[in-house]
């Protein structure tokens, strides 16, 4: 556990470091990174130990409440800040907050922009899908050795604008095993095999609550089954509760409490004499 301070000047700890996580690419030392919307999912994954955890900047305090000493990546999309100032801005009030890296999907100039503040930038190669429409559509990526590289180009791009990390989706296994040890870049696999730094999964999937997962989305759990049971049960309960009211079942005498004995009488005999004020 490391001391540090918050981009925002507030003591804290935290599980690893940008320099620690340097350190363990150099190792070859593989590390894991899962996405979490709240703060039980945080927790759940601070108490198993996973090493990094990325989450929309807009559930960043539920997530670090569940999640106080790991090392969380803040991500913007890529139409929630139109203008730099306005990534920029955002990225300091997450790193205020206490993020350790920001993730954008955004250009060079936008990832210089953040990193020239001094914050640790995330950047993205391979299948970026909002840009699917002009890469050919959702595909894998670094299939031929012209195409991969291609990709380590973007990589010395990144370098040169100051990120200090990449998420390499949907390419090629080789591809990335090959050109990894050539770049400083930390490197997030997700679907790019374990030739990655870090290897990325998205919470859902590895839980097994979706639908139809992709190709490389691997569950360890069957959450969506238990999902469906509780909103069948949910509905059987629904149906109950509707159908016994219409009938008159319900309330009844098990679930009510009644008058003391011999009060329903008096309050029957003060009804019959009781007269409005209000004609």
């Amino acid at each position: 556990m490391k001391n540090i301070y918050t981009y925002g000047g507030k003591p804290a700890r935290r599980n690893l470091t940008v320099d620690c996580l340097r350190r363990n690419k150099v190792a070859g030392k593989k590390m894991t990174q899962v996405s979490a919307i709240n703060e039980d999912e945080a927790r759940a994954c601070e108490e198993i130990e996973i090493d990094m955890i990325t989450v929309s900047d807009v559930d960043y305090d539920a997530v670090r409440a569940g999640a106080p000493y790991t090392f969380i990546t803040s991500s913007q999309t890529m139409c929630q800040y139109f203008e730099p100032q306005e990534c920029l801005t955002a990225a300091l009030k997450a790193a205020e907050k206490g993020a350790d890296a920001i993730f954008t999907p955004r250009g060079m100039g936008i990832v210089e922009l953040i990193a020239n503040e001094g914050l640790a930038v995330q950047g993205h190669v391979g299948l970026v899908p909002r840009k699917s429409t002009l890469t050919g559509g959702l595909k894998t990526f670094g299939k031929t050795a012209e195409d991969a590289m291609k990709l380590l180009d973007w990589m010395r791009r990144y370098e040169d604008a100051g990120a200090v990390a990449v998420e390499v989706e949907c390419v090629a296994v080789e591809a990335l095993q090959a050109i990894n040890h050539k770049t400083s870049l930390l490197t997030h696999s997700i679907g790019a095999g374990s030739g990655g730094d870090i290897i990325f999964s998205f919470m859902e999937d590895i839980c097994g609550d979706v639908e139809n997962p992709p190709r490389h989305a691997k569950a360890w759990g069957d959450v969506l089954s238990i999902r469906k049971q509780l909103a069948a049960e949910r509905d059987k309960a629904l149906t109950g509760f509707r159908a016994d009211v219409q009938a008159g079942t319900f309330p009844d005498a098990e679930h009510t409490v009644s008058m003391l004995p011999g009060e329903e009488d008096k309050l029957s005999e003060a009804l019959d004499k009781w007269t409005t004020l209000h004609q």
